[in-house]
Parts: structure tokens; C-alpha cells; sequence
């Protein structure tokens, strides 16, 4: 797991690295769009791979205090539904983001 984090910040920092020389003048209108493109793209890729790394270490961390000790599969099941509500939402929240990023993007046909 600490290999992955070093791997994602690493490709991060050369992602935020590499911005200046995307820098285009105000003249050229595509770089904007192909990097407002991307950006909704980054956002929802960030978002649903938070929420899904989140709510699998939650399933697994529920179903293993339960397989331990099944009498308290009820006081178990519903906070872990509640996280998995919230953590849901918060990929929602990325996908807002994502179409008010998309809706930036003029259409070119």
C-alpha cells in the first residue's frame, strides 16, 4: 500500500511539474479546452478511485469485526452503511464537479 501512495504522489507532483509547460497564450483557446478536458477526466478518475478504495477497506473492516463476533452484525451494519452512504457522496461530488468542467468546454463541431 505505501508503494501505491509513493507512486500516486510521485505521478502527481509530475503532473503539477509538467503545467507550465502546457502554458499557452490567450490566443490559443485549444490547450485551455484540451486541459479543462482533462481536468474533468483527472476529477472523476481521483474521485471514483477514493471512493472505491474507501469503501472496499470499509466492507472488509465491517465484515471482519462481524465474522469475529456475529452477535453485533446490527450495531455493525448500520454505521458502516452510513459511511458507505457518505463515502458515495463524496464521489457524487466529483461527478458534479466533473460536469461543471465538461459544461466549460465549448462544443467544436
Amino acid at each position: 500500500m505505501k508503494k501505491f501512495f509513493v507512486t500516486l504522489s510521485s505521478t502527481i507532483t509530475l503532473l503539477l511539474l509538467a503545467v507550465p509547460a502546457f502554458a499557452q497564450d490567450a490566443a490559443d483557446k485549444a490547450g485551455a479546452i484540451g486541459m479543462t478536458a482533462m481536468a474533468a477526466g483527472i476529477c472523476m478518475c481521483v474521485g471514483t478511485l477514493g471512493g472505491a478504495l474507501s469503501q472496499a477497506r470499509t466492507a472488509a473492516t465491517a465484515l471482519e469485526g462481524i465474522a469475529r463476533n456475529p452477535q453485533s452484525a446490527p450495531k455493525v451494519q448500520t454505521p458502516m452503511i452510513i459511511a458507505l452512504a457518505m463515502t458515495e457522496s463524496l464521489v457524487l461530488f466529483a461527478l458534479v464537479i466533473a460536469f461543471f468542467l465538461q459544461g466549460k468546454v465549448p462544443n467544436l463541431g
